[in-house]
C-alpha cells in the first residue's frame, strides 16, 4: 500500500488483522474484515466497489474470484500472486486447499486478458507460486489492447 499511496494513488486495504490494519491505515483507507467467514466488506448496496487495479497477494479464497472481478472496474488491472502446489514441501501454507493448481490462476480467471503470467518455484525466499497481471476489457475502448497501453 506505501508504494502506491507515495505515488499519488489512493489506496485501500483489507486484512483480518488488527495489527496490520493499524500500520497500513498510515496509507490510506483499511477495513478490518475476515473476507474468509463474513461479508464481502467491500459492497455498496448490492454491488462491489470498483478498483482500477486490485492487487491480491499471500491469500487464495476461492469462492471470491468472482467478487474480486466484479470489483474491477472496465479496463482495469488485477495483479495477483499466491503460493501454489509444491509448496507444501517448503513450508506453509501446506494444505492443498491454499495452494493454487496448475493453471488455476489462468482458468479462474479466463475472462479477463491475460498480460503476464508466471508459474513455478521461485528463489529468494524459495517458494512455488503462481503469479499474473490481467485486465478486465473495457467495452467502450476500442484501442484497450494495443501493446503500447499495457507495456510492462
Amino acid at each position: 500500500m506505501k508504494w502506491f499511496a507515495d505515488l499519488g494513488h489512493p489506496v485501500t486495504g483489507i486484512d483480518c488483522s488488527p495489527a496490520a490494519v493499524n500500520i497500513a491505515a498510515a496509507f490510506g483507507e483499511v477495513v478490518l474484515a475476515d473476507i474468509e467467514n463474513g461479508r464481502w466488506p467491500l459492497a455498496e448496496g448490492n454491488a462491489a466497489r470498483q478498483f482500477s487495479a486490485i492487487i491480491v497477494t499471500n491469500f487464495l479464497w476461492r469462492p471470491l474470484f468472482p467478487l474480486i472481478k466484479a470489483s474491477l472496474l472496465p479496463g482495469g488491472l488485477l495483479i495477483y500472486e499466491t503460493f501454489s502446489k509444491g509448496h507444501e514441501r517448503l513450508g506453509r501454507p501446506t494444505r492443498l486447499d491454499f495452494l493454487l493448481q496448475p493453471g488455476e490462476l489462468l482458468r479462474g480467471f479466463a475472462d479477463l486478458r491475460i498480460i503476464a503470467f508466471e508459474e513455478g518455484f521461485v528463489d529468494g525466499p524459495p517458494r512455488f507460486l503462481q503469479r499474473f497481471v490481467a485486465a478486465r476489457p473495457d467495452p467502450l475502448d476500442a484501442s484497450e489492447w494495443t501493446p503500447e497501453r499495457y507495456a510492462l
